[in-house]
């Protein structure tokens, strides 16, 4: 029985992983696709934020780490795509931003998925802008290279180009050609010799380079080294970071709410903000997608009639206090 190729996104908070998926899916060959989005948090954003394809099932995971679950809700996720009726013709997983690859695809081994599935390739995807002038800045300055700091989050995104197949540089538009020059120079440095980085912005690259690309991952990840080979701890590699979940009803003015997330955003240390507004007389929703300090706003679709028109925004970061107020 031939295997099901399964492909995992990768990448770190905003880098840009939904809205490659939502490329993907607008795709003629989403046909037969099965999505796995896996969030940090209690609350599901992402999996909201993707077209409404009703022959593509998306299952939303919002245990923060698909590999620490691996018994709990990998193998049973799994489980359910492949055993459905008609099962997939292929499988792409989202991971959180705070995800290492390398012991997801390990999973992959076990002997009831093995069997059944492949790993067609690992894809990661990097923030250009937040690089150089975001939050990860501080690690990547005057040309001192990432690896040369010994931090958390320095060793995240070394172990997300580590296990890649494929990285995307996203987000170009916002550089200068001699950021992102200098961006593709030093993740060439990070990579195995023949993995590609391919520049592009808002995720869109052609969908024949994402999918089928028929690597057996799982038969080679250990070849792949990681910062957490030796002990791999949920509390280790998710640094410490919190998600805080921000609820209220219906806002008059957007520019209102967004002031008051840019006075959370400069407080506190923050690297993701996402969810949606109900804005007073709107018949849409209002999406809010923030990284690190920068903060933008749009209507994506209509309320649907099952829906609370409510205001829902999950604050990612570190050193949070308990109750954040809006």
């Amino acid at each position: 029985m031939q295997k099901i190729p399964v492909t995992v996104i990768t990448g770190f908070l905003g880098a840009g992983k939904t809205t490659l998926v939502r490329h993907l899916l607008q795709s003629p060959q989403s046909a037969g696709l099965a999505i796995v989005v896996n969030e940090f948090g209690e609350v599901g954003i992402d999996g909201s934020l993707l077209p409404n394809c009703c022959d593509t099932p998306v299952v939303e995971l919002t245990n923060g780490c698909l590999c620490c679950t691996v018994q709990e809700d990998f193998l049973p996720t799994m489980r359910l795509l492949l055993d459905r009726p008609t099962p997939p013709t292929a499988i792409v997983i989202e991971t959180s931003g705070l995800a290492l690859p390398k012991p997801l695809v390990q999973a992959f081994n076990w002997p009831d998925i093995r069997t059944r599935t492949t790993v067609d390739g690992v894809i990661t995807l990097v923030d250009g802008e937040n690089l150089i002038t975001g939050q990860l800045s501080r690690y990547y300055t005057d040309g001192v290279p990432l690896t040369a700091h010994d931090t958390p989050l320095a060793e995240l995104l070394v172990d997300q180009l580590a296990c890649a197949d494929l990285v995307l540089l996203n987000k170009t538009d916002t550089l200068t050609p001699d950021q992102q020059a200098q961006l593709i120079a030093w993740l060439r440095s990070q990579v195995r010799p023949g993995v590609q980085v391919l520049p592009c912005a808002y995720g869109q690259v052609p969908v024949e380079i994402l999918l089928g690309q028929n690597l057996a991952v799982e038969t080679v990840v250990d070849q792949r080294p990681s910062h957490h080979d030796a002990d791999h701890d949920e509390d280790d590699h998710d640094l410490t970071i919190q998600a805080v979940v921000l609820t209220s009803g219906e806002i008059a003015q957007p520019e209102v709410l967004q002031q008051r997330l840019q006075a959370l955003v400069n407080q506190y240390e923050i690297y993701r903000v996402k969810g949606w507004a109900a804005v007073t007389g709107k018949p849409l929703r209002l999406v809010v997608q923030g990284v690190g300090t920068r903060l933008h706003t749009y209507y994506d679709r209509p309320w649907q009639p099952t829906e609370l028109r409510r205001t829902q925004l999950v604050v990612i970061g570190r050193n949070l206090p308990d109750h954040l107020t809006l």
